[in-house]
């Protein structure tokens, strides 16, 4: 992103270890549940707008902020913008949605939102990120989808 950024110089935190995967969850004929982290790594990769580095590496997602319900079909994604003025929340927010909604099946309703007391324009960026007609319209613009999916790629 060309331009001053919001965050020039921010933390880095150290990644999680990956996922141990057992024989059980291999096996494509046992159904297994989805849990926090399971859903967690598929968020964790996401790459920041602003900077070569993941959000989790910049803390914005962290695996205690994700619940899953799975006999009720529901994934709750708190994140944590690096700064409370951040103007990438929304995009962020929309990157966590977008891959959630990609990734997992079309049973669960995902919640997307910022952590609590985080970020000065809280409110307003949770109603956006709530909006199904403006998600959706938000994903018919070329140029948006473009940097969203610049997001969710994979680094080599």
């Amino acid at each position: 992103m060309a331009g001053k950024l919001d965050n020039a110089n921010p933390v880095i935190f150290e990644q999680s270890k990956e996922r141990q995967v057992l024989p059980e969850e291999e096996d494509d004929d046992v159904t297994d549940k989805i849990d926090d982290r399971e859903v967690f790594d598929m968020i964790r990769n996401i790459n920041d707008p602003e900077h070569p580095l993941t959000l989790e590496e910049l803390n914005v997602v962290e695996n205690a902020r994700v619940k899953v319900d799975d006999e009720n079909n529901y994934v709750g994604i708190e994140f944590t913008p690096t700064i409370p003025h951040c103007s990438m929340a929304t995009l962020i927010g929309l990157s966590i949605r977008v891959k959630l909604l990609r990734s997992l099946p079309p049973r669960f309703k995902v919640d997307v939102s910022i952590t609590p007391g985080t970020h000065a324009s809280e409110v307003a960026v949770n109603k956006q990120l709530a909006d199904k007609e403006r998600v959706a319209a938000a994903l018919e613009n070329s140029h948006l989808i473009e940097v969203v999916n610049q997001c969710l790629a994979t680094r080599k």
